[in-house]
This record gives C-alpha cells, sequence and structure tokens, in this order.
C-alpha cells in the first residue's frame, strides 16, 4: 500500500475533521477547540466526556493571557510543547523550574517533591500565572495549600497530571479549592495534554484578535 505524503497543516486539518465527524457527545462552542485539541494530541475520545472546567473559563483564560501570562509547567516536556510563537504574539512567557538547582536544594531541605517546590517558587513571580500540570499531583497538591492560605492564587490552574498515586484526589482538591481551572478528571493525562490546552488556549486567542499562526 502506498501512502501520499501529507503537510503538517494538512494533516491537523484532517485530523480536525476526522475528530468532529466521529464525536458522539455534544460539546459547548465555547470549549470545544480545547476538547478537540486534546483529543487531536492523544487519539483518546475519552477527553470529550473528562475535560471539567469552570465556569466562564474560556473568557477569563484569553483575558488574563492577553495580559502577557507567564504559564508555568511541572514539566520541561510540556513546556516544550506550547507554541512559543503564539507566546510571543501576546507577550506571554513559559517557565520550568523542575530542573533549577534552587528547586532541588528546597525539595531535599524540606522533604518535599521538587513540584511541589516549584509552586512555592512560582508564587514569588508576583506575575499573573496560568499553572500547567501533567504529571506531578503534589504540584496541584502544593498549589491548593498556597491557594488555601491566600498567599499564592494563580489566575488558572490546568489540571492534568497522569498516574495512579493521589492523581484522581489532587484533581479534585483543585476543583473543590474554586480556583478558575480545566481538569481531565480521573488518571488520564500528561505533559501533552496540558501543552494541548495551552496550546487551544493561545490559538482562541489568536483568532479573536485575528492573528495568523
Amino acid at each position: 500500500m502506498k501512502l501520499e505524503y501529507v503537510l503538517p497543516s494538512e494533516i491537523e486539518r484532517r485530523s480536525f475533521e476526522i475528530i468532529e465527524s466521529e464525536l458522539e457527545a455534544d460539546i459547548p462552542a465555547d470549549i470545544k477547540p480545547v476538547v478537540i485539541r486534546a483529543i487531536h494530541t492523544s487519539a483518546d475520545f475519552d477527553y470529550a466526556e473528562n475535560l471539567w472546567f469552570s465556569e466562564g473559563i474560556i473568557g477569563r483564560a484569553l483575558e488574563v493571557l492577553d495580559r502577557g501570562a507567564v504559564i508555568v509547567t511541572d514539566t520541561n516536556m510540556a513546556k516544550a510543547g506550547i507554541n512559543k510563537a503564539a507566546l510571543a504574539r501576546h507577550g506571554c512567557e513559559c517557565m520550568c523550574f523542575m530542573a533549577d538547582a534552587d528547586i532541588a536544594e528546597a525539595a531535599k531541605l524540606n522533604g518535599t517533591t521538587r513540584a511541589a517546590a516549584s509552586a512555592d517558587k512560582a508564587a514569588k513571580l508576583g506575575k499573573p500565572v496560568i499553572y500547567a500540570v501533567g504529571n506531578a499531583p503534589t504540584a496541584l497538591v502544593r498549589l491548593c495549600e498556597h491557594i488555601s492560605a491566600g498567599d499564592f492564587v494563580p489566575e488558572l490552574v490546568i489540571g492534568a497530571p497522569v498516574g495512579f498515586v493521589n492523581v484522581v484526589q489532587s484533581k479534585e482538591m483543585l476543583i473543590a479549592s474554586g480556583v478558575p481551572c480545566i481538569v481531565a478528571r480521573g488518571r488520564k493525562g500528561g505533559s501533552s495534554i496540558a501543552a494541548a490546552i495551552c496550546n487551544a488556549l493561545l490559538y482562541m486567542l489568536d483568532d479573536k484578535k485575528g492573528f495568523k499562526k
């Protein structure tokens, strides 16, 4: 069997058409671009059901990005997956502290994980923060502790850690915190999903402002 060479832009267009044609759930228009991009990234239609959105979260996310937010990720893999050109178009930046020497030192000193120490470092940025978690439930737990204490409340949290230990519980804790969030409920998620959600929001802001991707 011989397959044709398809350019990346055409692959994405066709993929989105296939997803649209196979979607069985009726997805509200405001969140649909996020859901479709998560499915596109994972080829997993479960995201049509397990993505949870705070009320009015899309409008809030676009407003925060338009102000030049800092996206903090819990893995360098997620950071690498976020479109740098789209970030630059809106005056945003992306940071990941997980490999920083001071994070390893703080985690060892305090008996925590590097993900928790990274959340503490993000609390000191003094900028509007979108926190995107695709790997470490301890990042969500520490964020919830900050939120409860009132000393650091991110503008938006993307809660999509993947796995089995404290993953489901940390996501439900995040929802219960009342912070604006997008959550991949259940065990599924990952760095690629966290990045995909960030990209979907950036591309939605591109469309709103008439930028060409």
